[in-house]
């Protein structure tokens, strides 16, 4: 349910995104409180507060306090589990409290995208890939280095794939796209101009277009045929790029993975292939 807030969070009107805002920060606290307490709190009015539940698929005020008491106790069973107070990190944390805050979040990142991750978006996006005659990734700045991930993997298994960096290779790329191929975007935010622009480009020309974000309704979602949505959260000290990224990569795996076995055979062979020919530029090469 959190995830759900957190990404539905940016596409909320603003006294609805108060609402949201002020649970976020003290799921705890909103769970005892009552929908008058809760309109004071996030500067809003009751009706307010009935309009965000429904936004977030509740009927009511009753059936979000529930689903909200339920999965802010399954956060403190896992924090106990992970050993870690609070999954704040703050500026009086020592490196033993930064190191288990950042590994507790890592991991849940994780584990709520693979949780959250809808399954049958992920088969189409793997179809579309195994099959396409080019492929092109884009991505900025941190959701850049994802894209050129990416694209090394398929690569690597013989596809033909690029990751262009510059925003004007990007748009080049895109326009020589048409029926067959496949253009993948990612951006945590869904909102960032250059991936936008690429995707819908790319589509435009024919291609099937896959985003991965942490936002189903962006832009970014809008211009894809296929979305896979991530789950990361941003904190003060752990902003998007941190968050986002391992979120990200994890979903690159997933449909690397994916697409490999669909290409069991000449997977193999390129992968042995592209093994030896970085041999030579190792100082003790191995035998596979």
């Amino acid at each position: 349910m959190l995830v759900r807030l957190r990404q539905v969070q940016p596409t909320l009107p603003p006294a609805e995104k108060r609402v949201a805002e002020a649970v976020l920060a003290a799921p705890t606290a909103a769970v005892g409180a009552t929908i008058s307490e809760l309109a004071a709190r996030a500067g809003a009015s009751q009706a307010t507060v009935v309009r965000f539940c429904r936004a977030v698929g509740y009927t009511g005020y009753a059936g979000f306090r529930i689903d909200l008491a339920q999965a802010t106790s399954r956060r403190a069973v896992e924090l106990e589990r992970s050993g870690v107070a609070q999954g704040e990190i703050n500026r009086t944390d020592d490196a033993t409290d930064v190191v288990s805050k950042i590994a507790f979040h890592e991991a849940r990142a994780i584990e709520e995208t693979a949780r959250l991750l809808d399954l049958d978006a992920l088969e189409r996006a793997v179809a579309a890939v195994a099959r396409a005659d080019r492929i092109d990734v884009y991505g900025v700045g941190s959701s850049g280095l994802t894209a050129q991930d990416l694209a090394q993997k398929l690569s690597r298994i013989g596809l033909v794939c690029l990751a262009p960096v510059d925003s004007h290779q990007q748009l080049q790329s895109a326009a020589l796209h048409g029926a067959g191929s496949v253009a993948v975007a990612v951006s945590h935010t869904g909102r960032t101009v250059e991936p936008v622009q690429a995707l819908t480009l790319a589509r435009e020309r024919g291609a099937v277009t896959i985003a991965v974000t942490n936002s189903p309704t962006s832009p970014l979602a809008e211009a894809a045929d296929v979305v896979l949505t991530t789950a990361a959260r941003e904190t003060q000290f752990r902003s998007g790029a941190l968050s986002s990224r391992i979120a990200q990569l994890a979903v690159v795996d997933f449909l690397f993975v994916r697409v490999a076995q669909r290409r069991d055979e000449s997977t193999t062979a390129a992968l042995a292939v592209t093994y030896d020919a970085v041999q030579q530029h190792r100082t003790d090469p191995r035998p596979r």
